[in-house]
């Protein structure tokens, strides 16, 4: 019988919380059995084992991302919307560093299915790159060449990897700017 109060979805959050402290690669059951006052077996009324918990997390994270790089960008277009999106971006990776650890846990597709985090993710990026007028070809290059630089400075800053004096803000608007320069003239590329 399933303890008062603990729920799947409750269990989930639990672990996305523990994940952004400890570490996505670092989260544990029995860490999540303590924290709830329960034994291990409890758990598994809620989960089939601790991959179904780290895809449940990894589904959780991707649609509290969406939802954050949405607000982000709602009614912005063009350097406005895509400042937004990588700040939205960066803030999501640093502040949720478990949360964000997830998204790149691989899924199957048809639990991927199941949640819309993803897809809404892909239609935002996308969505971002309709007012540079890029072809389609051209938007998946620009969608690739974005996650990469976001994710690599994001992981950089996470981890200490910067060392010099100069302000990461300043850094990070440069690289916006860069990017957005990039963007606006990539056809001429």
């Amino acid at each position: 019988m399933p303890r008062t109060g603990l729920t799947r979805s409750g269990l989930v959050s639990a672990a996305a919380d523990a994940a952004d402290e400890v570490g996505f690669d670092h989260l544990t059951l029995a860490m999540l059995a303590k924290r709830f006052g329960v034994r291990d077996a409890s758990l598994y009324t809620h989960v089939r084992g601790l991959d179904d918990l780290r895809e449940q997390v990894a589904l959780l994270a991707l649609g509290e991302w969406a939802d954050a790089l949405g607000a982000a960008v709602a009614g912005r277009s063009g350097r406005a919307a895509l400042g937004a999106f990588a700040d939205a971006y960066r803030a999501f990776a640093t502040g949720h560093p478990g949360r964000y650890a997830a998204t790149r846990h691989p899924v199957p597709p048809e639990r991927l299915a199941d949640s819309a985090g993803a897809a809404r993710i892909i239609e935002l990026c996308y969505a971002l790159l309709r007012g540079y007028e890029l072809s389609e070809s051209d938007a998946t290059d620009a969608v690739r060449l974005l996650r990469s630089t976001f994710h690599g400075f994001s992981d950089l800053e996470a981890t200490g990897g910067f060392m010099a004096d100069r302000s990461l803000d300043a850094s990070w608007e440069r690289a916006v700017d860069a990017l957005h320069r990039l963007l606006t003239d990539w056809s001429r590329i």
